[in-house]
């Protein structure tokens, strides 16, 4: 347990990451000093900083705030890392030396969710369109919510957003079995593709990973499954089960889709009720299902038709997911976070059902060593999907480099002829915007450092 009652201070090493940063901000408008560490800037800490964050990024131990250098106050702070920062950190490590709390992130989101009616949801893919759905779906009704998000909603241009509702909204991240310190009242799994295997070693044990997080289900809780992977999950006892999916043996499914210029017309259909003529202007046919999740949470939670309808055509999405930046004549550009050969898939099955037999280039930036290792058949599969591909090196995030593993292994796996590998410095000059159609860069490194010079890029070449 975490008392937070005579804390002072928070600091959070590894501040800029999306789900730091949504604790760090919850805790800034509690009232609470907050400061952090991270290796470099970006918007979200920038943002930090102008609230009021402290931030710093040299790992000397010497440059903390007061408060966070004083051993004599160490009582009341507490110190949130993130799996992602190594153990050599160096203000990390002085932390724990001087005998000070320190926990990993999702014991901080476990100690709120056990004080919430928390929605959680789980999955190697979908989980942030679907939480951040769930929220809007939440906040744009009688029922509100508060919601802490895998990614900026661009509805709220924020990762936390706060309520007077007695729901939270939260991600119920695999990595590091995360998610086992959440206490859900109700619980979505979106899909179980292999993944995080450096952690689980095979699929078997991370689906029982998924187990252990459903059986943290409160009594009398809801679980929402995709109905792909219900034979996958075992349902615990006093917690009511429920499917959704895109087929008619889903509990909560659509029906008779059509699409209309930039909007898809359906029906929705639910065991206590079917919402006729739903209108829904987010691209990608995905998203309807993901929609179908969050829908069958909102019911659930209270949130009545009329809200549904009305919230899910003002839905804008989340930024980098199926993100499009650029939508001009003959030239598109998408950004998209997926990172796995499944997500990839989805992602260019989006774009080729949403963009028709427009040329596809792809921007693919490999995030993991151990990732590339396990799955560079399945990226080189999927990419194949695209008519031309530009690789980079992959981004190693938490990881030390893997003796034979570079983005070549994809490279020479691909049976594309329209193929090269380039370094991130090479982009944007080296794109020809002429002979571009529609671009999408892909992967959860820093690729996102591209996105704003590429569209400026684009737009300027247009």
């Amino acid at each position: 347990m975490i008392d937070l009652r005579n804390i002072k201070g928070l600091y959070f090493v590894g501040i800029g990451g999306i789900g730091m940063s949504a604790l760090a901000f919850y805790f800034l408008k509690g009232g609470y000093v907050v400061a952090g560490y991270d290796r470099t800037h970006n918007v979200i800490t920038d943002s930090l900083s102008a609230a009021g964050c402290a931030i710093t990024y040299d790992d000397q131990p010497e440059v903390l705030p007061d408060l966070f250098r004083n051993d004599s106050a160490k009582s009341g702070v507490v110190v949130v890392y993130t799996p992602a920062i190594h153990s050599s950190n160096r203000i990390l490590s002085n932390f724990r030396e001087h005998g000070y709390f320190v926990c990993k992130r999702a014991e901080l989101l476990g100690e709120i969710s056990s004080g919430t009616d928390t929605i959680a949801v789980a999955g190697t893919h979908g989980k942030t369109t679907v939480s951040t759905m769930i929220a809007h779906l939440l906040k744009q009704s009688e029922i509100d919510c508060s919601a802490f998000l895998g990614g900026i909603s661009k509805n709220y241009n924020s990762n936390l957003l706060l309520g007077q509702s007695r729901f939270t909204v939260m991600e119920a991240d695999e990595f590091d079995r995360s998610f086992h310190k959440l206490v859900p009242l109700i619980a979505v799994v979106t899909s179980l593709d292999a993944d995080h295997l450096d952690i689980y070693g095979d699929q078997e044990t991370m689906i029982e990973a998924y187990n252990v997080f459903c059986s943290r289900i409160r009594p009398g809780g809801t679980l929402i499954v995709n109905s792909s992977v219900r034979n996958e999950i075992k349902v615990p006892h006093e917690v009511i089960c429920f499917t959704y999916g895109p087929g008619a043996e889903a509990d909560y499914h659509s029906s008779g889709i059509v699409r209309e210029g930039d909007c898809y017309t359906f029906d929705l259909i639910t065991p206590g009720l079917t919402i006729r003529d739903m209108h829904f202007t987010f691209p990608g046919i995905i998203n309807i299902e993901n929609l179908t999740a969050a829908v069958a949470v909102a019911l659930k939670c209270g949130v009545t038709e009329q809200e549904i309808r009305k919230a899910s055509l003002m839905f804008q999405g989340v930024r980098r997911r199926f993100d499009i930046r650029v939508d001009l004549p003959g030239l598109t550009y998408i950004d998209d976070y997926a990172h796995h050969p499944e997500e990839i898939k989805a992602c260019i099955r989006n774009v080729k059902e949403y963009f028709g037999e427009r040329k596809i280039t792809g921007i693919f930036q490999p995030h993991l060593f151990s990732r590339t290792r396990d799955h560079a058949d399945g990226f080189a599969s999927v990419l194949d999907e695209l008519d031309e591909v530009i690789l980079l090196p992959i981004y190693p995030a938490r990881e030390n480099p893997i003796p034979g593993v570079s983005s070549e292994m994809i490279l020479n796996k691909m049976k594309s002829g329209r193929k090269k590998l380039l370094k991130m410095d090479d982009l944007p000059e080296a794109l020809n915007v002429g002979s571009l159609d529609v671009l999408v860069t892909i992967g959860a490194g820093d690729i996102d450092r591209l996105v704003e010079p590429i569209t400026r890029k684009l737009k300027r070449g247009a």
